[in-house]
């Protein structure tokens, strides 16, 4: 399941990035996964290296302009989400969950009702870390066959009238509270989160790239496919749009999104101009001190916080991929396989990233 994954490593503010990108994406395929991407930036400069192939067993080379799945890297923008509609009055960050979905699911447990859109996206509203498998499984399919805004309810009504798995306030990492934000978006303005994502964050950062699911088609290896361990070792590519190679379309607020590096690096340079206040007019400095600032030790909105930097991971078990940030230094990192061993793989992504923190 999408899910945070603290990484394995002490991260301190970055060095010079001396260690070639291209070494450490090679070094993680000669690790085992069939392909890598490695993106660093400082202020303007950004350096991307590829390596392998998109899908085990094939010759179809990873290439630059490849889309990659954020898993729950998407939360961010989510969050990012949120605060434009909150500047253009459209919710309020107080606003709770009964307010806006009372009326359209019965029976919600009163620990939830007050819950507000902070609670939500800093993981304190008590709701457990996802549905239950039942509920997947029936909201399953590709994005095309299924109605995601109808799912996200029955979605949220299963995850509402079920008992609390935390208490108020406590930090409990939650899918299911980005899914609930996203409900509460769509009974407020009658549009899908898709629908908002795209013209409130992708559109005016100018990230033509980013989409929903599993990037690619099934006819053709045209884009990196995410890859399951097989039952008998190796790995098997998993063909888009086949059901199985993503979690369920409901699931788009909490980690759903594919980009381009390229286009990562807008919603990321993005993100350090807000921190570093220079974000002229996309959003107020009120609103970066918001979703920048931790709720409790270590989580703000959409980010881990460690040491000064903006951190998560996401993996919907078929792909990889870590982001950190460094407002002090107007830096980052992005690591990424489209494969998801996470007791192998993360201690290899996090090698990758000590290195370039440390620049050695």
């Amino acid at each position: 399941m999408l899910r945070l994954i603290a990484a394995l490593l002490l991260v301190t503010a970055p060095a010079a990035a001396q260690a070639s990108t291209d070494d450490l994406a090679q070094s993680l395929v000669d690790a085992g996964s069939p392909g890598a991407v490695v993106m660093w930036g400082e202020g303007e400069n950004t350096l991307i290296s590829v390596a392998g192939v998109r899908a085990e067993g094939s010759e179809a080379a990873i290439e630059l302009n490849d889309l990659w799945h954020l898993g729950s890297n998407t939360k961010a923008m989510t969050a990012v989400l949120i605060a434009r509609l909150v500047e253009d009055g459209v919710v309020g960050w107080d606003d709770t969950i009964a307010q806006h979905l009372g009326d359209r699911i019965d029976g919600i447990r009163p620990e939830y009702a007050n819950a507000t859109f902070i609670d939500l996206l800093a993981h304190r509203s008590g709701l457990p870390a996802n549905a239950g498998l039942t509920t997947l499984l029936s909201l399953s399919g590709t994005d095309a066959a299924r109605d995601a805004p109808a799912d996200r309810i029955v979605y949220a009504e299963a995850v509402l009238t079920r008992s609390p798995a935390g208490e108020p306030g406590e930090f409990l990492y939650s899918n299911s509270g980005y899914i609930v934000a996203g409900a509460m978006l769509e009974a407020v303005t009658g549009e899908s989160w898709e629908t908002l994502i795209t013209r409130e964050v992708f559109e005016p950062l100018g990230m033509a790239s980013a989409g929903f699911g599993p990037p690619g088609t099934a006819d053709v290896i045209d884009q990196p496919r995410g890859h399951r361990a097989g039952l008998f070792g190796g790995l098997n590519a998993m063909v888009p749009d086949s059901g199985q190679s993503d979690n369920p379309p409901s699931l788009g607020p909490a980690g759903r999104v594919h980009v381009s590096m390229q286009d990562y690096a807008r919603f990321l340079r993005l993100v350090l101009d807000g921190a570093n206040g220079r974000d002229g007019n996309y959003l107020s400095a009120e609103s970066w001190e918001r979703l920048l600032t931790p709720v409790g030790d270590n989580y703000a909105l959409g980010w881990g916080i460690s040491g000064g930097a903006l951190m998560h991971a996401g993996s919907n078990t078929m792909w990889y991929l870590q982001a950190v940030v460094w407002p002090d230094t107007d830096r980052f990192v992005v690591v990424a396989v489209n494969e998801a061993r996470s007791q192998r793989v993360q201690p290899e992504i996090g090698r990758v990233i000590s290195t370039l923190a440390n620049g050695r």
